[in-house]
């Protein structure tokens, strides 16, 4: 299986995209649990490799909200990874408080506190800045871009909020961000949960080992689908566009792509168009799913 490491360039073309107007929020109902358990999986590694405790706490704010959840998981990861990596001991809390009720919608508060280093006061005024760390011995020591909190500045001003830290050297910090959002409403499929659990194993027997090829652009996604996937027992190649998609395609017949629609250098359907012209691939199924703007590739049934 494949290993998800960061890409350097993500936050470049994330920056690129917004700046060009070319990013585009999402507005979708969201279980905002689901949202914060996903961001506290995806940090648990680096936790418990230290022994953190991490905590979620979203108590008086609705289950259900409308907006972009892929940007507010985005902009909660980037707080919470550097939480995982400057914190040596202690915890690190992911948190979401309801701050005012307004005609529009609702402003919700979304923090991530930590018990690490804390940053010197001097420093935090640069932080939110474009390739900027609060000391520049840090990118020696754990590596970074500096360009995490420059995106979340940037995809918060979209979603009409304002970004900030709280910060006490020696104990600790508190990266927030507000957002603007809606009461959303229950999406969920009104199915039962043993059925569920029935398919998953169904599709572990029966399809573990099956290699897929992943067509995703954006960092944080690919780490979302990896999780789950890994849990069928998939083996996955990444592609981070389409032009890389339909290389890869070349060298190796997959069982399954799941492709990306929006991507630098190649997007989705120009990528669909030319996998089919190789050799093995012409007889295709594609069904679309519009809920994730995603088209999966399928060969035909044998």
């Amino acid at each position: 299986m494949s290993i998800v490491r960061p890409d350097p360039y993500d936050g470049v073309l994330d920056i690129s995209k917004i700046e060009a107007g070319k990013l585009k929020l999402e507005t979708v109902n969201f279980d905002i649990t689901a949202v914060l358990n996903q961001v506290s999986s995806l940090i648990s590694e680096q936790a418990k490799a230290k022994d953190l405790v991490i905590k979620v706490e979203h108590a008086g704010v609705p289950a259900w909200l409308r907006g972009d959840p892929t940007r507010i998981r985005q902009a909660l990861l980037n707080f919470a990874g550097n939480a995982a990596k400057f914190t040596q001991k202690g915890s690190i809390t992911l948190r979401v408080l309801m701050q005012e009720e307004r005609s529009n919608g609702i402003l919700l508060r979304f923090e991530v506190q930590d018990t690490g280093m804390g940053i010197e006061p001097e420093h935090i005024k640069r932080l939110f800045n474009d390739f900027e760390q609060a000391d520049t011995s840090t990118t020696r020591k754990y590596g970074g871009t500096g360009l995490g909190l420059a995106i979340t500045r940037r995809l918060v001003n979209l979603m009409e909020g304002e970004v900030g830290v709280d910060s006490t050297p020696g104990a600790g910090s508190t990266f927030w961000f507000t957002a603007l959002l809606q009461r959303g409403q229950d999406s969920t499929p009104l199915v039962e949960t043993k059925p569920i659990q029935d398919a998953q194993t169904q599709l572990n027997q029966n399809f573990k080992g099956t290699q897929i090829l992943l067509v995703e652009d954006n960092a944080v996604n690919r780490k979302i689908a990896m999780q789950f996937l890994s849990r069928i027992g998939l083996e996955v190649d990444i592609a981070v566009d389409g032009m890389e998609a339909v290389e890869k395609a070349g060298n190796k017949i997959y069982s399954l792509i799941l492709m990306d629609m929006q991507m630098p250098r190649m997007d989705g359907m120009k990528a669909t168009s030319a996998i089919r012209l190789l050799p093995g691939w012409a007889d295709m199924r594609i069904p679309r799913h519009s809920a994730t703007q995603s088209t999966n590739i399928l060969p035909p049934a044998p």
